[in-house]
């Protein structure tokens, strides 16, 4: 069965709650790494995920900093790509940061000012990296929407190609 791994902006993000509530409508199996009592064994679930989900999604939402997700992008695609060139990557890294420093919890090292910069950076960096890509199975989208769309695309066509192998 076809699974689509939910990947990229964790932490209290939403972007997956449309998702999942289409792959539900559809009985489209998926994998939501994010949990309410993440344990250290959770990350070797969420690695088989990565390696083996036929469908990997990682959006960068403009609501976190996402220094963790960016630097996760390149590893995951390549991992993705080298693990399987069949599998399908859907990556979406929004080109700013939209971040209250007034809704900052704790202090930070650097300020807000910084971390956005910064960010802003690595977001345009990867982009311009990523566009240069000449995977087939590696697409870059500019929005959640679109993201959305294209993982339904290609859920039908995976279906449709592994119907085609099975004749």
């Amino acid at each position: 069965m076809i699974t689509i791994g939910l990947f990229g902006t964790c932490g209290n993000s939403k972007w997956r709650d449309p998702f999942m509530k289409m792959y539900e409508s559809k009985g489209i199996k998926y994998f939501n790494p994010v949990k309410g009592n993440w344990q250290a064994e959770d990350a070797q679930i969420e690695a088989d995920h990565l390696a083996n989900d036929d469908i990997i999604l990682f959006p960068v939402t403009d609501e976190t900093y996402g220094m963790g997700s960016l630097g996760e992008v390149g590893f995951s695609i390549l991992q993705a790509i080298k693990l399987d060139a069949s599998r399908e990557v859907i990556v979406m890294i929004d080109q700013n940061v939209n971040i209250d420093e007034n809704q900052m919890t704790s202090p930070e090292l650097i300020s807000h000012q910084e971390l956005k910069r910064e960010s802003i950076k690595m977001r345009a960096l990867i982009n311009a990296h990523l566009n240069k890509i000449k995977y087939h199975n590696v697409y870059l989208v500019n929005s959640l929407d679109n993201m959305l769309g294209a993982s339904l695309i290609l859920y039908t066509a995976l279906n449709l190609k592994r119907n085609i192998i099975t004749i």
